[in-house]
C-alpha cells in the first residue's frame, strides 16, 4: 500500500536528524491540553505521536488522494449559478473526510479544542506530503492557519465557538484578502466594514482570487476607518457562510483544478471583530501570510517531489538505443539536478520552520507563563526579536526559492519524459500546471525576494550564517566544504556591501542574485550539516556545492559590475508598448 512518509528516505532522515525533542519540549511547554487525554507523558512520546500522525498522512496521501487527482483536475468543482453557491467535486469531499475522519483537520490547534498541537514543522512536513498526492488539495488541507490565526487574535467566544469546528472538519476556511484593485497592495483593500446602530458590524463589497472562498468561515480584511486610506484603516472581520455571501464565479485557471478560486460579493454580511480595530494588515494578516507562505513553499516541494519521481521512474524504464535514457549523461544530469535542487529547498525549509517554531513557542510562553523571573523574562525578549529579525528572512527565501525550484522541476521532469511528457497520458503537465501558481500567490517572487534583502542588508544573514560556521567538522573533506561556503559568504557580503553602496534603484536590480547568494551559502551549510550524519549526502552537498557556487561567483561578479542596463535602457531594450490591434 502507498505511504507517501514511508517511502520517502529524506523525509525519514531529516525527521531523524533534526533536534526535535527540543522542538517537543517548546511545544508542549503549558500546552493548553484541557481535558484531553492524549497528550504526550514526555519528549519520546510527542516524536513518536508525530512519527504517527504523518505515517496516517502519508497513507491517505497514498491511497487517497493521489488516485483521485487526475479526475478532480479534469472535472474541477461546480459553481451553482442560482445560489451563489459551490459544491465540492465528490472526490474533493471524499479527501477532506478522509483527513478529517483521521482527526488531522486540528493539526496545530490546542487539545483544548480538539486539535494535535503539532508544531509548525511536523506541518509542513504533512503539507508536502499532501502536495504530492494532489497539488490542489494543499490548498483546503493547509488552510488550516485560519484557525491558527482565531486562536492567535479573537476573544475566547469566538475561540470556543469556531476552534472545535476546525478541528473535526465541520468546517474549512478562506482567508478574503484581494479584491479587483488590491492584489499584492493589500493598502487599496476597498471592502467595507460598518456598524449598524446597535454597534453590530457589517461588510459589504467586492473580493476576489479567494482560494475557497466557498469555506464556511471567511476571515476577511476590510476597510473600518473609512477616513483613513493606508493599512492602518484596515481591520480583521470573522464571517460565516450565508446566503448574503454569493460566489459571482470560479476562476477558469492553468492548474490546482481541486481548489475552488472565487470572486465573492459581499451584501450586508454580519461579522465580527477580530483583535483590535486597525491592526487587520498591519498585525494579524501579515502573520496570517508568513504562515500561509510556508505552505506554499512545502506544497512547492510537495508538488516538484511528484514531478521528479515520475521522470525517475520514465528515465529508468524508457529505452531508447538499446539502453535506458537515464544512462544517456544528459538525462542523468537532468535526472540528479532535480533531486539535489528538491534536497536543498527541502533542509531550507525545515530550517525555517524550526525558527518558526521557535519563534512562536517562545512568544506563547512570555504571553502565558505566569512563573518566569526577570532574567528568563530578559533572555526570552532578546530571542524574540532574534527569531523574527530571522524568520523575517528565512520565510521570504523559503517561499521564492522552494517555488521558482518546483517550477524548474516540473519544467525538467517533462523534459525527460520527451513527447509524453507534453500529453495528458501523465501527470507531468498536470505537476507543471500546478506549479505554475507557486511563484505568484501568497506574494509573487519578487515580492519575497523585496522582503528577504532586508535580512541582508541589516546584517541577519552575515550573523546567522556566521552562528552556522561556528560548527566545527573533524573529518577532513567535510572542513574542506566548510571552508569553500565561507569563502562563498565573503563574496556575498562584498557584492551586498557593494549594491548598499549605490542606489536604491541598483540595489532593488541586484537584490535577486544576492538572495540567490545568501541561499546557496545557507543551504550549503545545512547540507553539510546533514553530511556529517549521512554518507550519502557527502555526494548530495559536492555536487550542490559544485554547480552552485559557480552561479555565486557569477552573480556577484555581476552585481559588482554596477550596471543598470535593464532601468537606464529600458525603452530602448523593451521596444515600444505593442499596439492593439
Amino acid at each position: 500500500m502507498a505511504n507517501y512518509f514511508l517511502d520517502n528516505d529524506d523525509i525519514r532522515f531529516l525527521f531523524d536528524h533534526m533536534d526535535l525533542a527540543e522542538l517537543a519540549r517548546l511545544q508542549e511547554n503549558d500546552a493548553e491540553n484541557g481535558d484531553a487525554d492524549y497528550a504526550p507523558v514526555d519528549e519520546a512520546d510527542a516524536i513518536d505521536n508525530y512519527r504517527r500522525v504523518l505515517e496516517i498522512v502519508g497513507q491517505i496521501a497514498g491511497e487517497t488522494l493521489a488516485p483521485n487527482a487526475e479526475q478532480v483536475d479534469a472535472e474541477g468543482n461546480t459553481h451553482n449559478h442560482d445560489d451563489g453557491t459551490v459544491t465540492y467535486h465528490p472526490l474533493v469531499q471524499e479527501n477532506l473526510d478522509a483527513c478529517a475522519k483521521a482527526d488531522l483537520m486540528g493539526f496545530t490547534l490546542p487539545r483544548k479544542y480538539g486539535g494535535l498541537n503539532c508544531p509548525n514543522l511536523i506541518y509542513t512536513m504533512a503539507n508536502e506530503i499532501i502536495s504530492r498526492g494532489d497539488g490542489s488539495f494543499m490548498n483546503m488541507f493547509g488552510l488550516q492557519g485560519i484557525a491558527e490565526t482565531v486562536n492567535a487574535f479573537a476573544n475566547q467566544e469566538i475561540k470556543d465557538e469556531v476552534l472545535p469546528r476546525f478541528a473535526t472538519g465541520e468546517v474549512t476556511g478562506a482567508m478574503v484578502l484581494t479584491e479587483p484593485d488590491a492584489g499584492s497592495d493589500l493598502q487599496a483593500v476597498r471592502l467595507r466594514a460598518e456598524q449598524d446602530e446597535n454597534g453590530n458590524w457589517v461588510l459589504n463589497g467586492v473580493k476576489r482570487f479567494i482560494t475557497n472562498g466557498c469555506g464556511e468561515i471567511l476571515l476577511t480584511l476590510a476597510r473600518s476607518e473609512p477616513e483613513i486610506s493606508d493599512g492602518r484603516g484596515l481591520s480583521l472581520f470573522i464571517s460565516e457562510r450565508s446566503e448574503k455571501i454569493r460566489v459571482r464565479h470560479l476562476e477558469n485557471k492553468l492548474g490546482i483544478h481541486g481548489s475552488p478560486t472565487c470572486e465573492l460579493v459581499y451584501d450586508n454580511v454580519p461579522a465580527r471583530l477580530v483583535g483590535e480595530r486597525q491592526r487587520g494588515l498591519i498585525t494579524y494578516v501579515l502573520a496570517l501570510m508568513n504562515g500561509a507562505r510556508v505552505g506554499i513553499a512545502a506544497q512547492s516541494v510537495g508538488i516538484a517531489e511528484a514531478a521528479y519521481r515520475l521522470g525517475r521512474t520514465y528515465a529508468h524504464t524508457r529505452q531508447q538505443f538499446g539502453v535506458p535514457i537515464e544512462r544517456m549523461p544528459a538525462v542523468a544530469e537532468l535526472v540528479t539536478d532535480m533531486k539535489v535542487s528538491i534536497e536543498a529547498a527541502r533542509a531550507l525549509l525545515y530550517e525555517t520552520c524550526i525558527v518558526c517554531d521557535r519563534e512562536n513557542n517562545n512568544l506563547r510562553i512570555l504571553e502565558w507563563s505566569q512563573n518566569l523571573d526577570p532574567a528568563e523574562q530578559k533572555e526570552r525578549k532578546q530571542a524574540s526579536r532574534t527569531y523574527k529579525r530571522l524568520n523575517s528572512m528565512l520565510t521570504p527565501m523559503s517561499k521564492y526559492y522552494c517555488s521558482e525550484m518546483c517550477i524548474d522541476v516540473t519544467h525538467k521532469t517533462i523534459q525527460v519524459l520527451g513527447g509524453s511528457g507534453f500529453i495528458k497520458d501523465y501527470a507531468a503537465e498536470r505537476h507543471s500546471r500546478d506549479a505554475r501558481i507557486t511563484t505568484i500567490y501568497e506574494g509573487t517572487s519578487q515580492l519575497q525576494v523585496v522582503a528577504a534583502i532586508k535580512g541582508l542588508t541589516s546584517g541577519t544573514f552575515e550573523q546567522y550564517a556566521g552562528q552556522l560556521e561556528e560548527k566545527k567538522y573533524d573529518d577532513p573533506e567535510l572542513a574542506a566544504f566548510q571552508q569553500q561556503l565561507v569563502e562563498a559568504k565573503q563574496k556575498t557580503l562584498e557584492a551586498i556591501a557593494f549594491a548598499k553602496g549605490t542606489s536604491s534603484a541598483f540595489l532593488d536590480l541586484s537584490a535577486r542574485r544576492l538572495v540567490d547568494c545568501a541561499i546557496t551559502v545557507l543551504c550549503g551549510h545545512y547540507l553539510l550539516s546533514q553530511a556529517s550524519a549521512n554518507a550519502r549526502k557527502r555526494v548530495v552537498l559536492a555536487q550542490y556545492l559544485e554547480t552552485r557556487l559557480p552561479q555565486l561567483q557569477t552573480a556577484c561578479q555581476i552585481v559588482q559590475s554596477g550596471k543598470l542596463t535593464p532601468v537606464e535602457h529600458y525603452e530602448l531594450l523593451a521596444g515600444p508598448v505593442p499596439v492593439a490591434e
